[in-house]
């Protein structure tokens, strides 16, 4: 892949072998920035997965970094009032026809159990654009307001791709470089305990951070004593 000058600057800024505790990566991801937008910082975590492994779960930043989410609950009307004052943009059955009709004026769906049946049949639509709501990911459930309060926090999902690769959002380079390292440190934690138990030899393989359009950092991890080596 053939880079521009902005890009090959960048990378002559570096040691691109080498590897950097977290705090010290986060902070070399700011200081490579080139683009004049407000990057989004980005994580990369490679992990030993055996074929039939996945890594899937949710976890709230301790340092929020994106704009506030417009959530749709899909639940029986007499439920609509309660969801609607716990902060939801939208809620109700009619939601369902709405979506079934292309509407998708929305960022997050949550669903009560007892509206799986009629919501499951929105997986073409909500399945395409990751917006179906999933047990695992604690956006089906009876406890609306909790569900509601958490994304509102920032709840983000997490999930291994088919390589065995988390890619997820940590921060802004606009951002004090230590937050997005508390950040960071926070998704490490969090990956790491959900290492499943037959994963023979180390899990986190592979950590790096880079920003949007910059080069990707390395980061020098070690789980076998719970974090930076």
């Amino acid at each position: 892949m053939k880079h521009g000058k902005k890009y090959r600057a960048s990378l002559a800024k570096f040691d691109l072998t080498k590897k950097y505790d977290v705090p010290a990566a986060c902070k070399m991801v700011q200081e490579l920035k080139f683009a004049n937008f407000d990057e989004t910082v980005e994580a990369h975590v490679a992990l030993n997965l055996g074929k039939s492994q996945s890594v899937r779960d949710t976890l709230v930043f301790p340092n929020q970094f994106k704009a506030e989410k417009k959530v749709l609950v899909f639940c029986k009307e007499s439920r609509a009032k309660e969801a609607l004052d716990a902060g939801a943009a939208y809620a109700g059955e009619e939601y369902v026809e709405k979506v079934k009709g292309g509407w998708l004026d929305f960022d997050i769906a949550v669903a009560t159990p007892d509206m799986m049946k009629d919501v499951g049949r929105l997986g073409m639509v909500l399945g395409r654009k990751g917006l179906m709501p999933n047990p695992k990911t604690g956006t089906v459930t009876n406890d609306i307001a909790k569900a509601i309060a958490e994304l509102k926090k920032g709840r983000t999902e997490y999930r291994a791709d088919k390589s065995g690769v988390i890619h997820i959002a940590v921060g802004k380079v606009s951002m004090d470089p230590a937050k997005v390292a508390e950040n960071v440190t926070t998704l490490l934690s969090e990956v790491s305990r959900k290492r499943p138990a037959d994963v023979k030899g180390t899990f986190v393989q592979t950590v790096s951070v880079s920003s949007t359009m910059g080069p990707g950092v390395w980061v020098d991890y070690n789980e076998n004593v719970g974090g930076e080596a």
